[in-house]
């Protein structure tokens, strides 16, 4: 048998050079993720109150600049209704976190488009793969509106974002983010012989954690962390008294911040007990290579993603923990996605 050649292919050097352009996006894409997050448990979301696509990127530079922005954001019904007599430097804290909120998705634009742009008009993207990238550019254009459409949920009487659209925008963040990386580690993964009949329990497993992921959106949208500081009860039992008490029934698992905050628990509980079955079931089958070092990042990631939600809770929501809560989902997806992928591509044409 011959050795392999040790050189690559020049498609497989541009398909590499193409990888890394995406794996920095999707960072830059969790970057903006963790930062929504403090943005949110900061309440700085509504602390800007227009939207100016291109000519918004200059911050207020003078005292005169600040008061101009102070002034419209008095305007508006946070102020009046819950900030009435913040002074000027309070504001400007949560008005900067906004700020570089709307800052890092106008870079992420820029990171993906110019390399687009090099990378087509040079020819090296590989056949198929132009209109996977097209989505990832539409879909990061319209998560751009859907963040303004969510803001201007809150420029209203009720001086609270929805969480119908807080939940949306997080989850199209999310699902950007997987399509990038799954794109991604098809342009650099090697293939290795992996055990068959796992490959749909990977994919109920991430699918499972991103439904989890939005429903920690909900709980954020409501403030349902704040409802029960308490764990493994919630108040004095395991199951807290006016679940699904609303009428009609289903919608308390949308807007009653306690059915709310129990099927967050209930989800972490049933993803815990998923992700030790199938990484059991992985390493007794013999997964190997790259993706045995995936199920060993997830279990550490499980515990890491578990200490920080319980953490989150008993210590009634600090702004650092809870964030890295929030990103914590997204490493475990991140974790799950991989596993996914090197079961369903490198797996033997067998049944599951």
């Amino acid at each position: 048998m011959s050795p392999a050649n040790p050189i690559l292919s020049q498609q497989d050097e541009y398909n590499r050079q193409i990888a890394y352009w995406l794996f920095l996006s999707a960072a830059v894409i969790f970057g903006m993720i963790l930062l929504g997050g403090v943005t949110r448990l900061t309440n700085s979301g509504l602390s800007m109150v227009d939207w100016k696509p291109l000519m918004g990127i200059i911050p207020p530079l003078s005292e005169a600049d600040w008061q101009a922005m102070f002034y419209k954001y008095q305007q508006f019904p946070e102020y009046q209704k819950i900030n009435m007599g913040m002074s000027l430097e309070e504001f400007k804290p949560i008005f900067m976190y906004e700020y570089l909120h709307r800052v890092l998705g106008r870079l992420i634009g820029i990171i993906f488009i110019v390399p687009f742009l090099f990378f087509y008009f040079t020819k090296r993207i590989k056949a198929g793969l132009t209109p996977k990238l097209l989505i990832m550019l539409i879909g990061g254009g319209c998560q751009g509106l859907l963040g303004w459409y969510m803001v201007k949920s809150g420029l209203v009487d009720n001086p609270h974002v929805s969480q119908y659209r807080l939940t949306a925008h997080l989850g199209a963040a999310v699902l950007i983010y997987s399509f990038i990386i799954w794109t991604a580690f098809g342009l650099v993964s090697t293939r290795t012989n992996q055990p068959t009949g796992l490959k749909n329990f990977s994919r109920l497993l991430s699918g499972l954690i991103f439904l989890m992921i939005l429903s920690g959106g909900l709980v954020a949208g409501t403030k349902a962390g704040y409802a029960y500081s308490t764990w493994p009860l919630m108040g004095d039992s395991f199951i807290p008294a006016g679940l699904y008490a609303t009428a009609p029934g289903w919608l308390a698992a949308f807007e009653d911040i306690t059915t709310i905050q129990f099927n967050h628990r209930i989800f972490a509980y049933v993803i815990v007990a998923l992700v030790l079955i199938f990484a059991s079931k992985a390493l007794k089958a013999g997964i190997e290579g790259p993706a045995r070092i995936g199920v060993y990042s997830l279990i550490g990631l499980l515990v890491m993603q578990v200490t920080l939600g319980i953490s989150t809770l008993i210590f009634y929501v600090p702004v650092p923990v809870a964030a890295a809560h929030q990103v914590g989902a997204v490493a475990l997806l991140s974790a799950s996605l991989f596993i996914s992928y090197c079961l369903v591509n490198n797996s033997a044409d067998q049944p599951n």
